[in-house]
């Protein structure tokens, strides 16, 4: 009987978490107790599909220039531990989430070790250094790309094996919809937002995502009330408000909002598909979440900040100077409006808000927008959970 073949996958935070747990139940599924998952993952990885972690994604998650320096002596540690475990293990596949410098990293050190990488949702090379698809096409098995032109641009530098798959956040709703029973909601969505309202549905919902970060909390949320005080100073009861808060942030950070505004609901990020479908408009902290909502039809105002020397680095590095948000990056244009750095204030936040209030055809307009994503999102037509298994059996009877 040959010996139980060990997997590495990599998933340095909570998004690539999110991203496994689309294709982990499965993959599980198909490869038994035949396959031995370890690596770096949270809890749901751990706790429901038994995935040994030597890390936990809270270790390794970290957001801006300073954090980032500051854990470089971990990260190190991290890459050489890890390839003392693929060598110890004999580990001869590898699925490695986004996370995108280390990962890549570690790619090239596994190559390396002989061991075939299969690397899931591609760095964005075609934003900045665009030289890394080159390094890509010398060291992964295959690249797994999840937005619609990132097949093509791959494949014209130099990677071979490349696989477009549906975008984990389309895949999120659409099982979250099957496990809640809303398949007729859904169905039914976009017809209920592109219907006009008469002078006596003037009311509107209005979703606060202020973010899953504290930093994103802190910077945003005083700006939203702003917005939200503004709003319901002009409308009345005819605008209520929700938020959606974060797990990962404390409760003490969205007490602001104690005593200024009153929620009609309160949400956590579990229940996010729940507070997409009652919400007319939303404010949102960029991020996948704002896929989400252009998934489920919802015009969204999309902002953001980050520290000034953050914004310095980037500037100077990377001058990209395309769309940020996912629904405009897929969508090739400007559907969303993306309030970012200065231009994040209140004040802009509230005028686009009000446009889609005072003017229903350019928030309907929004919505005919959204429409096309769902097929743009759909990916190559094949099964992800078994192509990986495929790879992975595939090794084991070498």
């Amino acid at each position: 009987m040959k010996e139980k073949i060990h997997c590495l996958i990599i998933a340095g935070e909570k998004s690539g978490e999110e991203h496994a747990l689309t294709f982990l139940p499965k993959l599980r599924e198909l490869c038994g107790e035949r396959v031995h998952f370890f690596g770096v993952g949270g809890d749901e990885m751990r706790d429901q599909h038994h995935v040994e972690l030597l890390y936990h994604l809270n270790d390794f998650s970290s957001w801006g220039l300073s954090e980032v320096l500051a854990k470089i002596p971990f990260y190190i540690k991290a890459l050489h531990r890890l390839q003392q475990e693929v060598e110890k293990r004999q580990v001869r596949v590898a699925i490695l989430i986004d996370f995108q410098d280390f990962n890549f990293r570690l790619a090239r050190a596994l190559k390396k070790r002989g061991v075939d990488v299969l690397y899931y949702v591609a760095p964005q090379a075609w934003a900045w250094r665009e030289w890394r698809a080159f390094v890509l096409g010398q060291t992964v098995h295959t690249l797994f790309t999840i937005i619609p032109f990132e097949k093509e641009w791959f494949l014209k530098r130099g990677v071979a094996r490349i696989k477009a798959i549906p975008h984990p956040a389309l895949v999120r709703v659409q099982e979250e919809v099957l496990q809640r029973g809303l398949e007729q909601e859904y169905a039914t969505l976009f017809q209920k937002r592109l219907q006009r309202r008469n002078n006596n549905q003037r009311s509107f919902k209005i979703l606060l995502l202020p973010g899953s970060r504290t930093h994103e909390v802190k910077n945003l949320l005083p700006d939203f009330l702003q917005v939200v005080l503004k709003l319901k100073h002009s409308y009345g009861i005819g605008v209520s408000v929700s938020i959606v808060k974060s797990p990962t942030v404390a409760a003490h950070h969205y007490a602001i909002a104690a005593g200024i505004i009153g929620y009609e609901d309160e949400y956590t990020s579990s229940d996010l598909l729940q507070a997409m479908f009652k919400a007319d408009l939303c404010l949102a902290s960029s991020g996948t979440v704002t896929l989400t909502a252009a998934i489920m039809g919802l015009p969204t105002v999309v902002c953001y900040k980050v520290s000034m020397l953050t914004e310095l680095v980037f500037n100077h590095w990377v001058g990209y100077e395309g769309a940020v948000s996912l629904p405009n990056i897929v969508l090739g244009k400007m559907v969303f409006p993306e309030l970012l750095q200065e231009r994040a204030t209140a004040v802009n936040m509230h005028t686009h808000l009000e446009q889609w209030i005072c003017h229903e055809e350019k928030r309907l307009n929004i919505v005919k927008e959204l429409k096309s994503l769902h097929a743009l999102l759909q990916g190559d037509d094949f099964s992800l959970p078994s192509y990986l298994g495929d790879v992975i059996m595939e090794k084991r009877s070498e």
